[in-house]
């Protein structure tokens, strides 16, 4: 969420971000409530001024001997007025909150302006593309092929859009957390965490979840709680209205969780194989750092999440999001992309993004410096570190073989048993 003091002194700025983010919109009722907001408090401010005033005056007289008894009576109208605007402040407080929530984060100066995911420069490409002597099959294809991927049953158990592992299609999905997970914790020195899977509005609303996407969350009947969509939402609100030590900072958890997800408005967009399901499992990675060193941050933040791609022998390319391709809370973002050869396209199996303090003000993570006076807000980062059933989709038609089978990368292998390849 944004300031209210910098949207009331940056009003051109924050219509033109909400401009180049293809979001454009009027602050005009922004302007008309925080003008009646400032109304009543100096209304109210000089309404307790003169009762204090007069509460002075009501007891020099009654220590002279007067009777105050009209001026006690005139502050019990006073009062009544003051609570009376005090309601009016609050109402007001509260449309202007919703009013804040809407507005999404101002992009960076260094994000590129831009329409949409066609408007995103590739950063970076790395590996080589795979070479078959013969048609690459889909993710969908091999795995069916091979007894380890059932979505007829998956659709018949739950209903369309739901994965079904067996085999070693179950052992290698189960083999990813650990991989992933190892390499953060070992490697790239993350602290592990196992959050909730289920969330209550505060949280969603903490992260940028809520109000704005509620239509894409599963909430649960009867609770106003929701299945978490990313690990994101459970770890950055773990130091929720703390003020932490600035000593202690970066503090990085990493943190597997199942993701849930409606997938509002896709409109069938691939909705075959395991790229966009309503249940998936992800590996997450989630920063709080200082607002000095957060941009810093969100390139070892990439290259954490690169690292997995690469200890897995997998191509892929790195773009940054435009303008107008930005999530809400993001400042900044950038988006790995795995290579898909069946459909000859890349697709994203990460976004690693920078929220600077948008998070942070909502959910009111703070820090503070030894001998300094007063807190600022944190900044949180966090990308998937990676997406898993993207990345078995990957590994599948990457390594595909001409008997049907596929190859496992070796740093997989330990965790597999040893197994080098999945055959019939």
């Amino acid at each position: 969420m944004l300031e209210i003091k910098f949207v009331r002194e940056h009003l051109s700025k924050v219509a033109s971000a909400l401009t180049l983010r293809g979001q454009p919109a009027s602050l005009d009722a922004f302007v008309t409530h925080e003008e009646r907001r400032r109304q009543i408090l100096l209304q109210i401010e000089g309404l307790r001024h003169r009762r204090n005033t007069v509460s002075e005056r009501v007891a020099a007289m009654k220590k002279s001997g007067d009777d105050p008894s009209a001026l006690v009576e005139q502050m019990r109208g006073v009062s009544s007025e003051i609570k009376d605007l005090e309601k009016a402040l609050t109402e007001t407080d509260a449309v202007l909150s919703e009013i804040l929530l809407g507005i999404p984060n101002i992009p960076h100066d260094s994000v590129p302006e831009g329409k949409d995911s066609n408007d995103n420069p590739v950063l970076k490409t790395v590996g080589t593309l795979p070479v078959f002597s013969f048609p690459p099959k889909a993710h969908w294809e091999i795995g069916e092929a091979l007894g380890i991927l059932d979505f007829e049953r998956a659709s018949r158990i739950t209903g369309s859009r739901f994965p079904l592992y067996f085999g070693a299609g179950a052992r290698m999905e189960r083999a990813l957390i650990n991989f992933m997970l190892d390499t953060h914790i070992q490697e790239n020195g993350y602290r592990e965490v196992l959050p909730p899977f289920i969330v209550n509005r505060e949280s969603m609303t903490h992260t940028g979840q809520l109000p704005k996407f509620e239509a894409d969350l599963f909430k649960l009947q009867g609770w106003d709680y929701y299945l978490v969509p990313t690990a994101e939402v459970p770890v950055t609100n773990i130091h929720q209205e703390e003020i932490l030590d600035a000593d202690v900072l970066p503090i990085r958890y990493t943190a597997y969780t199942p993701c849930f997800r409606s997938e509002a408005g896709s409109y069938g967009k691939d909705t075959r194989g395991l790229i966009r399901q309503h249940q998936f499992n992800k590996v997450e990675l989630v920063w709080f750092t200082t607002p000095e060193t957060s941009y810093e941050a969100l390139e070892i933040l990439l290259s954490d999440a690169e690292k997995i791609l690469q200890r897995l022998a997998l191509p892929y390319r790195v773009v940054t999001l435009c303008t107008g391709d930005l999530g809400f809370s993001a400042a900044k973002t950038y988006d790995i992309e795995v290579w898909m050869p069946a459909q000859g396209v890349y697709r994203e199996i990460s976004s690693c993004s920078n929220f600077e303090d948008f998070q942070a003000r909502r959910a009111q993570i703070r820090f503070k410096k030894k001998g300094q006076k007063g807190t600022r807000l944190v900044h949180t980062l966090n990308g998937s570190g990676l997406a898993v059933g993207r990345t078995v989709a990957a590994l599948l038609e990457n390594n595909q073989q001409a008997d049907g089978s596929v190859a496992l990368p070796e740093a997989l292998r330990p965790y597999m048993g040893g197994l080098e390849a999945i055959r019939l």
